[in-house]
């Protein structure tokens, strides 16, 4: 008898109407919100300019949700174009299958032509948005909690995972929660990335090639508990071998970097740091201004005050012949 687990929901998808909301796709918009938020923080801090990080994800975003469903597509083909498959799966994105490195890859084309429109370097702006990003694949990784994929090996620890579906070959049961491991570990990844920016003001694209190694490290051994079907090379998973060589990538990139572009970028938008000193000035000459007026109208008061003082002044005393109130000045 199971005293603890994690139970999956019922269904995926809830109509309103005729419109279906899937949780799937709550999870990745949710999980693009964050990045942006966190991101567009991150960039002001930076000197860079409100909205700019949005701008810009409009282009990330699209290319890298096509670059994710390439990769899932292309890597596991046979789900969708072999005999007995119908091809047009390939095509619904809201059943589950995205793959992180295609999405990064091409989500970063995306980032780059959108940098390139405002005249941003793409490292900075890497650097910027690389925990949002991190986060956002922890909220997008409940949409296969939602989806009853994406499980690990049988397991009756406490935090194991209920599956009960059994299409698509499932076996109902406990099986441990390889969507939560992952989401738990890039929050702790988006923390380290923070961390490490602040303490060796880390720039020219070395927090995103931090965000991207230390990933690779946690996606390694999750996803060799998984048991869903994956591409076998020399005994590992194909996602493996993948983790295996971006990592490497990663290390190589923050080591060279360092030598030879050390420090942080001191302008990181064109114009910004420019509006912000002018914004500034302005704010100041605003305040100076309205303390002069201040000044001013103080000095009014006081100068209406001594000219009552000295009108007002006079004492009052009696005539001494006539009885009648005289005023002595």
């Amino acid at each position: 008898m199971e005293l603890a687990y994690i139970p999956s929901p019922s269904r995926g998808v809830v109509y309103l109407g005729p419109i279906p909301l899937r949780g799937y796709a709550f999870c990745i918009i949710i999980g693009v919100f964050v990045a942006v938020w966190l991101g567009n923080k991150r960039w002001i801090a930076r000197g860079g300019r409100a909205g700019t990080v949005a701008d810009i994800a409009v282009w990330a975003v699209p290319f890298g949700l096509v670059g994710g469903r390439l990769y899932h597509v292309i890597t596991d083909y046979e789900l969708y174009f072999v005999q007995g498959r119908d091809w047009v799966n390939a095509f619904k994105v809201w059943d589950g299958g995205l793959g992180i490195w295609g999405a990064i890859a091409l989500g970063a084309v995306g980032a780059w032509i959108g940098c390139r429109r405002r005249g941003i370097a793409l490292p900075a702006y890497a650097d910027a948005i690389a925990p949002g990003i991190a986060l956002a694949q922890a909220c997008g990784r409940w949409g296969n909690w939602f989806n009853q994929e994406l499980y690990g090996g049988p397991t009756h620890l406490p935090w194991a995972l209920k599956i009960t579906s059994d299409t698509n070959g499932r076996v109902p049961g406990l099986y441990h929660p390889t969507f939560l491991y992952e989401s738990l570990w890039c929050v702790g990844v988006a923390f380290l990335v923070i961390w490490a920016d602040r303490k060796f003001r880390l720039g020219h694209g070395r927090a995103f090639a931090l965000y991207v190694a230390a990933y690779c490290v946690g996606r390694a051994w999750i996803e060799h508990m998984r048991v869903d079907y994956a591409h076998h090379i020399l005994g590992l998973r194909l996602n493996d071998w993948t983790a295996l060589i971006v990592f490497l990538l990663a290390v190589l990139y923050i080591v060279l970097s360092a030598r030879m572009r050390p420090g942080r970028e001191e302008t990181v938008e064109p114009g910004a740091a420019e509006e912000s000193e002018d914004g500034a000035a302005a704010e100041d000459a605003t305040g100076r201004e309205d303390a002069g007026t201040a000044e001013a109208e103080a000095a009014g008061v006081d100068t209406a005050d001594e000219a009552e003082d000295s009108t007002g002044s006079g004492k009052k005393t009696v005539d001494a012949k006539s009885g009648s109130p005289t005023e002595r000045t």
